[in-house]
């Protein structure tokens, strides 16, 4: 990992061990929220991921509920893009569609309103972690069934021992750091 911006990013990523469960090593991006030079750095390094991977071909961000939302709208500002939200069911005014995903103790359902996107519009969803791929992969179904084309995946952080990546595709995923 030469890249220095890419570098300084990591320094922000905390490991707290047994949290919130003795097992599990939990990965804190708090510290990269903290610091606005390790949180532009990586707004900057996601932004010039698609600029090379998609160019001009991004209608939306869709930021994931909740700290999807901390990195979708300065993801699409910096990329002169709107915002839309995917949140947790009954969150969102107005008609919705929604959809249901398995979690490891139970499970969750997502939602977006029904007027966010037009049919064929082109979006890539962001979330500050990957670990199962069960939330985006509900967002990537919630996206189709509005009939928009969902060009990527990204986040800040993947845990590819929970192989989250294996579950979006064929949708392509993209983050800045990898832990086990």
């Amino acid at each position: 990992m030469a890249d220095p911006e890419l570098q300084l990013v990591e320094r922000r990523i905390r490991s707290f061990p047994d949290f919130p469960t003795p097992g599990v090593l939990f990965r804190d991006i708090s510290p990269v929220l903290k610091d606005p030079a390790s949180f532009r750095a990586a707004i900057g390094l996601l932004a010039r991921h698609l600029k090379v991977t998609h160019g001009g071909r991004i209608d939306y961000i869709a930021g994931l509920d909740s700290r999807g939302f901390l990195f979708g709208p300065s993801l699409a500002q910096e990329l002169g893009l709107g915002c839309v939200l995917i949140r947790k069911r009954g969150k969102l005014p107005g008609p919705t569609v929604w959809a249901s995903y398995a979690l490891e103790y139970g499970k969750a359902e997502l939602e977006i309103q029904k007027d966010a996107l037009e049919p064929g519009q082109r979006v890539v969803v962001v979330d500050d972690l990957l670990a199962t791929g069960g939330t985006m992969h509900a967002a990537c179904e919630l996206l189709g069934r509005l009939q928009a084309e969902v060009l990527e995946c990204v986040s800040l952080v993947e845990l590819t021992s929970l192989k989250g990546r294996e579950k979006l595709a064929p949708v392509p995923f993209f983050s800045l750091l990898q832990y086990e």
